[in-house]
């Protein structure tokens, strides 16, 4: 563990609460993709299938718990919650996500560090996290108004991957033979996804100005 990796973590932790935040508090998940949250669950569920066979630490199985319980309920909010529901909006929100999911486990079945069940699962899971957001920032393109706990929410999820590549980079320089090539390609498509929203974001800060993306 290092700073970088923990700024990360709760970085990815706040982004989460400020998501629960805004669909519990204000019951409303506008300008929220379930698409991409669907894709977040399955990255979580396919990523910490070891959770009760692997201990590493209470730190770890904690923060394993708390993203898988947090990305369902999301879900199950979205989906089911009499009220929360009511204000998804499925006539935007129409990336066809399902086409994320066959590109990502091909690469993992020929791209992996193991042949194993578990290994295919997480390379799966880094894969699939690369290209999640995708239809968050497609939807966030239509509506083109974006709410103050959305840009939150979406911006401090790029800020997390972008304090793990810090965290990367000081591993690299800090520990012998850290090598992981999958995640770092992984993580940093994942950052330039984000490239675009950040610049906006900055802007809509600089300016004092209501956060807009491009059409």
């Amino acid at each position: 563990m290092n700073i970088f990796r923990l700024a990360g973590d709760m970085t990815h932790l706040a982004s989460v609460l400020v998501l629960l935040l805004k669909i519990h508090t204000i019951k409303s998940c506008a300008g929220v993709s379930l698409k991409t949250q669907e894709l977040f669950a399955l990255v979580f569920a396919t990523r910490y299938v070891d959770l009760f066979t692997t201990y590493v630490s209470l730190y770890n199985s904690v923060m394993k718990i708390i993203f898988l319980g947090s990305s369902f309920s999301i879900v199950w909010y979205i989906r089911r919650h009499k009220i929360v529901r009511r204000s998804y909006d499925k006539d935007q929100d129409t990336f066809r996500h399902y086409f994320l999911l066959l590109p990502a486990l091909i690469l993992a079945l020929f791209i992996h560090e193991k042949f194993t069940f578990k290994e295919v699962l997480w390379t799966f899971s880094i894969f699939l996290e690369a290209v999640a957001i995708l239809p968050q920032l497609v939807l966030l393109q239509r509506t083109r108004n974006i709410d103050n706990l959305t840009g939150q929410y979406v911006f401090l999820l790029g800020a997390y991957r972008g304090f793990y590549i810090l965290n990367w980079v000081y591993r690299y320089f800090t520990e012998p033979h850290f090598v992981h090539w999958i995640t770092w390609i992984a993580g940093v498509i994942q950052t330039l996804l984000y490239a675009d929203f950040f610049y906006y974001y900055f802007q809509s800060w600089k300016n004092n100005s209501k956060l807009q993306l491009p059409a």
